[in-house]
């Protein structure tokens, strides 16, 4: 039986992993679910799979959980998990959201022979401490955001070297086509046209902010320069990545808006008797009507930030991602408005409080979490004053 686990599990993709696995319970064995709060879900989570170790990070929900359930191990954390998970595991899918899910993912990788990452966010502030773990355990990476997947997919047989040009297509969001103004409210802007998302990735799909992060993500992950990278604006969301090479081929990868291909073929990588996907047929008219289109700043302001994204890395990335989570998290909260986003991040980053940092290097972890601390606070009490004024 294959190994299982999953930090995240209440979250959309840990679900959809979950529904992947549950398809072939017999030929797996869920080793560790975590939450932070939906313990509820979890609970259903535990007797379905009936998992023995879980994680609630959330402290009064955790106490909650350890009562209802006298026969598993409910951990408060990742740092208690060490001693009773002896046992590693296949495969693990990584899908806490923001930077606290860098902590766990390190913590993981080292309980298992392969991990899926789906926090972009990690990648981001965390790679070299991630790689670092990865060639400590030998434990195999696969990045499974669409994007991500299908460039890794591509790129597996080539080498940098033969890139020329790699292309990350974006759907436009749902405000696209229409006016953005300032009375427009969260329940609007999470709706996007394509994909069922949470609510803060669907807000940074439609300001183009995921864009950003996806190259930055890909810059790292591919070790390709960021010269190399592009953005097109694709409504339909049928094309995830094209690659162009060196020496004249275009390879696009294409598929149905579903999370769940490039999940299940990162837990069935490599499998002789893999369980395919049920999808929908090649869609014709989608491919007769792609309709690539150019990023307009007007429509799209923070695709100018591209231009500050430092060629080394840097401690400016972690500032880039803390702005923006703390500017999205105000956003829902009914705090700022959805154009205070895009305008907020921008003038946040020039500022010197904050662009020195383009200049200092990630050492730890301990640093990067007191930097998203320090960099969160800055922005609410600056923004929040802001808006006062």
């Amino acid at each position: 039986m294959k190994k299982i686990i999953i930090l995240g599990s209440t979250g959309s993709i840990g679900k959809q992993t979950l529904e992947i696995i549950k398809k072939d319970k017999n030929k797996f064995k869920v080793l560790l679910l975590s939450t932070d709060k939906n313990i509820n879900l979890i609970s259903k989570q535990i007797k379905t799979f009936k998992v023995k170790n879980i994680v609630v990070t959330n402290k009064k929900k955790y106490k909650i959980l350890k009562k209802k359930f006298k026969k598993v191990k409910i951990f408060p954390d990742f740092n208690k998990i060490d001693k009773d998970l002896k046992v590693k595991a296949d495969y693990a899918m990584s899908a806490i959201s923001g930077i606290e899910g860098l902590r766990p993912t390190l913590k993981i990788i080292k309980k298992t022979k392969r991990i899926a990452i789906a926090n972009k966010e990690s990648i981001i502030c965390g790679w070299e401490l991630i790689q670092k773990e990865l060639k400590r355990h030998k434990t195999e990476f696969i990045p499974v955001d669409s994007e991500h997947f299908s460039i890794w997919s591509v790129l597996k047989d080539y080498h940098k070297k033969d890139v020329e040009k790699i292309i990350l297509t974006a759907s436009g969001g749902p405000f696209l086509n229409q006016k953005i103004t300032k009375d427009i409210k969260p329940k609007v802007a999470t709706n996007h046209p394509n994909w069922k998302m949470g609510k803060k990735i669907s807000i940074d799909s439609a300001t183009l902010m995921n864009k950003i992060f996806e190259v930055i993500e890909a810059k790292k992950i591919f070790d390709v320069e960021l010269k190399k990278f592009d953005i097109l604006i694709h409504p339909k969301s049928y094309v995830h990545a094209i690659v162009k090479f060196k020496n004249g081929l275009i390879k696009i990868i294409a598929h149905d808006t579903n999370m769940k291909i490039p999940i299940s073929n990162s837990i069935h990588l490599g499998e002789s008797n893999q369980r395919f996907i049920k999808s929908k047929g090649i869609n014709i008219s989608n491919l007769n009507s792609l309709n690539f289109q150019k990023v307009k700043s007007k429509n799209f302001p923070v695709i100018n930030i591209l231009k500050k994204i430092t060629k080394k890395n840097s401690l400016f990335d972690t500032v880039l991602v803390s702005i923006n989570d703390e500017l999205v998290n105000l956003f829902l909260k009914n705090k700022i408005s959805f154009l205070d986003i895009s305008s907020k991040i921008r003038l946040l980053i020039n500022s010197p409080i904050f662009s020195k940092f383009r200049h200092q290097k990630p050492n730890d972890l301990a640093q990067i979490e007191k930097l998203n601390e320090f960099v969160r606070l800055k922005t609410r009490t600056l923004s929040v004053i802001s808006q006062k004024k």
